[in-house]
């Protein structure tokens, strides 16, 4: 059962506890004052849903759970990365520092990350298929980079912090799909199959490779353009991008169903220069306008659902990507997003505190982070932009500028 709000919670998606942004924190008091429950209380909450919700409390594990599995078991790449996810949401609201519970869950968190290196099935020579190992890697490699860029690994665990940060980002780099570029977690059989990339999977793949090539890890330009070159190749005229693919070798199955991969590829393809704040606010406009096509499917059984192919795991992935495609917004048009999509958000928030777009009750830690993320996404600051390397400099180039 959910809370009805006859307002909504804030007008922008941070307090000044987070708040770089001045105008945010001011819309966001004026309008918590109007709510039987503050900000504070929504963000604690939440983050006492995810420490309580750790797999055998202190197992250091928070497992996604959908319906694929591995031997009637949830897979490692699951566990890894609904894991990661958890962290990053613990790690990165207010007051952690001074958090022992987090402080501890995370650290339990990195050494499972850590370990999960050597596991049999996040080994990247693997054969292709259905496998979601891939998202394993996308999300450790996005909490370690960010709790490296902002001090917060344990110097106990930085070794191995490190060790992990280079499996994930050679495992990314190498499991790229051939020719077409991407990655997806349905692939073809055989390690060198050609398939279609997923934009689901290859948005935020792409901006964690942006992320660590910030933070001066070795990110290969080769796989980047190849993968940027699949999501424009995925854009239909409508706008639309398809689930695989080109959007040229199948008919587009429309808009409501796609807003998540929109925003995401638009928001990816901005980064590196080759998307428009234009195409971020029709992903966006989009996603309000068509939300309740996914809110439908939030919590359902199957995966994807006529009409619109809609299965209920993109529903907060696409909240968190809506919340991160406001702030590449020009200024002046953010806070009246940020009341639109906080306001969706606070919809599907239950009673206990806690978000989940599954039947599993354990991935409602999953939801939960995946909304707190959105919730302070202003304070978070954007994905670093992509700039392509520039090539090696000749003699000819010694020459002319000695």
């Amino acid at each position: 059962m959910t809370k009805s709000w006859t307002v909504v919670l804030v007008a922008g998606l941070a307090l000044g506890v987070w708040g770089s942004n001045a105008r945010a924190q001011e819309d966001a008091q004026g309008s918590i004052a109007q709510t039987a429950i503050t900000h504070d209380e929504v963000v604690r909450m939440g983050l006492d849903v995810i420490v309580g919700l750790e797999e055998n409390e202190t197992s250091g594990q928070w497992p996604y759970e959908g319906v694929y599995r591995v031997g009637r078991q949830i897979p490692v790449g699951y566990k890894v990365g609904g894991t990661a996810i958890a962290c990053l949401a613990l790690a990165l609201s207010p007051g952690f520092a001074d958090d022992d519970a987090r402080l501890q869950a995370v650290g339990r968190g990195i050494d499972f990350i850590a370990a999960s290196t050597s596991h049999a099935l996040m080994n990247p020579e693997y054969d292709g298929g259905y496998d979601v190992r891939g998202w394993g890697y996308t999300y450790a490699l996005l909490l370690l980079l960010e709790l490296e860029k902002r001090s917060l690994i344990p110097d106990d665990r930085r070794d191995v912090a490190k060790a992990a940060t280079h499996f994930y980002l050679s495992a990314i780099q190498s499991t790229e799909i051939p020719q077409a570029g991407g990655w997806n977690y349905a692939r073809g059989q055989g390690r060198n199959a050609v398939s279609p990339a997923s934009p689901f999977m290859t948005g935020p793949t792409l901006q964690a490779l942006f992320l660590a090539a910030s933070l001066n890890y070795d990110v290969d330009s080769g796989v980047v353009e190849r993968a940027l070159a699949s999501l424009e190749r995925g854009r239909a005229a409508s706008g639309e991008l398809v689930y695989s693919g080109d959007a040229t070798e199948r008919r587009a199955g429309g808009v409501p169903g796609a807003t998540g991969r929109m925003l995401i590829a638009e928001s990816t393809l901005f980064l590196a220069g080759r998307s428009s704040q234009a195409n971020i606010r029709g992903a966006l406009d989009a996603f309000i306008v068509h939300w309740d096509h996914l809110e439908a499917r939030r919590a359902k059984s199957g995966t994807h659902e006529p009409p619109y192919g809609v299965a209920p795991y993109y529903f907060y992935y696409a909240h968190l990507a809506a919340a991160q495609a406001i702030e590449l917004l020009p200024q002046r048009e953010r806070a009246e997003y940020r009341r639109r999509v906080t306001d969706l958000l606070m919809k599907t928030r239950a009673d206990d505190g806690s978000w989940n777009d599954r039947v599993f009750e354990r991935s409602a830690a999953y939801g939960t982070a995946m909304a707190l993320l959105a919730l302070q996404a202003p304070s978070l600051g954007s994905t670093p932009r992509w700039v392509q390397p520039l090539p090696p400099a000749t003699p000819e180039d010694s020459a002319k500028n000695p």
